[in-house]
């Protein structure tokens, strides 16, 4: 729409002082020929706008004007309030500046959109930590965010879940991505994408080395196929357990990275007794990547039966003999 497109002109010529009408023409996708009657529209207004020819002109807002126009509709304006209720400025030093800008973009909204937009910053709030995921360790972010930003590699001391012992890595960072309350470093090493989980990197250094990216390929895409990579992963182990129904929601809430499919009807036995007792149990499938990671199923107590694999019931109840007999040494 034209109107739109005199907005982001006079929105440009504020922020970018003079523009080449030919840029101004490229980055709006019209011709040269109608960026100059746009500007003839803006000048019938009442918009100071001038153009100058030549090798060094350009279009031009007279000097000192300025506009509250923000541009911002109503919906607009509600989604960056809230943004500003996710959380994740403040783990990047950016908590006051974020609320500095939205004052000012509220001093700058047109008076009917005013009301809206404080009222969604009081009425809705979005918290990305999971339910009962435990206290997170501080990450510090500085040092990462500095590598993104001015483009170096950075060298990781990093520690991978389940191994005590840190690694060192060089690696190319593309960015930093905040995933359900948790930190990655989006880097490749080697070539490769791979992802670094914040927390885990017990140091890093900003080297004096310009990152090398692959060509063409943003934090955006590399993101994406890190992403499916961990969503698509095949579990190592398909694993069958029974859950009391009265604990089912919980189980299937805590353990919803690992479902295969959600329990369906009918898990009741063939005989009358034994389809009362079955009717309290519904049957669960389960990936898992590996053996021990059915430990977790321990926190469900006599609630869990596992069915099968038969290593997964023996890696059970050698953890279970194993929290007797330290219960009995301490005891």
């Amino acid at each position: 729409m034209k109107s739109d497109r005199l907005l982001s002109i006079l929105l440009l010529l504020q922020t970018r002082g003079r523009v080449p009408a030919r840029e101004l023409a490229e980055r709006l996708e019209v011709s040269v020929r109608t960026i100059y009657r746009d500007v003839e529209a803006l000048s019938a207004t009442g918009v100071p706008v001038y153009a100058e020819r030549g090798r060094h002109g350009g279009i031009e807002l007279l000097a000192g004007f300025r506009t509250d126009v923000t541009g911002l509709t109503a919906d607009e304006s509600r989604a960056l309030f809230i943004l500003a209720a996710q959380g994740a400025h403040a783990a990047l030093g950016l908590d006051a500046a974020l609320g500095s800008a939205l004052r000012k973009v509220m001093a700058a909204l047109p008076a009917p959109h005013r009301p809206a937009a404080e009222m969604t910053s009081r009425r809705v709030l979005v918290d990305a930590t999971r339910w009962k995921g435990g206290p997170q360790p501080a990450v510090d972010l500085d040092v990462l965010q500095d590598a993104v930003f001015a483009d170096r590699r950075l060298r990781l001391r990093y520690r991978h879940s389940g191994y005590r012992e840190a690694r060192t890595y060089t690696v190319d960072p593309y960015g930093l991505v905040s995933k359900a309350g948790v930190w990655y470093l989006v880097a490749d090493r080697r070539g490769r994408p791979q992802l670094f989980r914040a927390d885990r990197v017990r140091s890093a250094t900003v080297l004096d080395d310009a990152v090398r990216r692959r060509p063409g390929v943003e934090l955006a895409d590399a993101w994406e196929v890190l992403r499916r990579e961990v969503e698509q992963r095949p579990g190592g182990i398909d694993v069958t357990v029974r859950v009391r129904r009265d604990r089912l929601d919980l189980f299937l809430r805590l353990m919803a990275s690992s479902l295969v499919s959600l329990p369906g009807e009918g898990d009741a036995g063939e005989g009358e007794d034994e389809g009362r007792e079955a009717a309290d149990w519904a049957t669960v499938h389960l990936s898992l990547g590996v053996v021990g990671e059915a430990r977790q199923l321990l926190q469900f107590s006599d609630r869990v039966v596992v069915v099968s694999p038969p290593e997964v019931r023996d890696e059970l109840a050698r953890a279970a003999l194993s929290v007797t007999a330290l219960y009995q040494r301490v005891g």
